[in-house]
């Protein structure tokens, strides 16, 4: 489990658009944002991120980097590059189970008879602080809820005005 104000582990991951997300080159005003995603085969997913492509611009005006990432193959992550209509959401992919694994996101396997790859990381969403550390996390086992988009500008729009301290430290 990751332990808010401490430190996070690296992600290096290619993007759709050809380029390369390196988590420890991020140099936001204020966070970097990674939420990760089922994959090509979640409509909810699809939504999801649909929803957040066309609010980046509030996250992104508030000094917050966004980033969804999947455990996706190049090709299944090209699909949903084309196909969902995200915006200029960057789509990171090809994260390894391992990789996932540390940080602390829920495996599943793959449903007799899906469209579903056959590992695939459940839902997960991370603040990181300019310094590397964890300030937020929300880590689900299932596909049907997500922190409402809303909400959380709102929740940061407070942090960020009142310097409001990372949560959860003493775990």
């Amino acid at each position: 489990m990751l332990v808010p104000g401490k430190a996070i582990p690296d992600l290096d991951l290619p993007l759709t658009i050809d380029a390369r997300f390196e988590l420890a080159k991020q140099s936001p005003e204020a966070f970097t944002m990674l939420v990760f995603y089922r994959g090509k085969h979640c409509p909810i997913c699809k939504k999801y991120l649909e929803e957040l492509g066309s609010k980046l611009g509030k996250f992104t005006d508030k000094g917050i980097n966004v980033f969804a990432v999947s455990m996706d193959s190049p090709e299944r992550a090209a699909v949903s590059h084309e196909e969902w209509h995200t915006g200029d959401l960057p789509l990171a992919h090809s994260m390894s189970e391992d990789k996932a694994r540390e940080w602390g996101l829920y495996i599943s396997q793959k449903r007799e008879g899906s469209g579903e790859p056959d590992t695939f990381s459940e839902p997960g969403l991370f603040l990181v602080k300019p310094d590397g550390t964890l300030h937020f996390a929300v880590v689900q086992n299932a596909p049907f809820t997500r922190p409402d988009l809303d909400d959380l500008l709102s929740g940061l729009t407070f942090t960020l005005e009142n310097d409001y301290p990372t949560r959860g430290a003493l775990t």
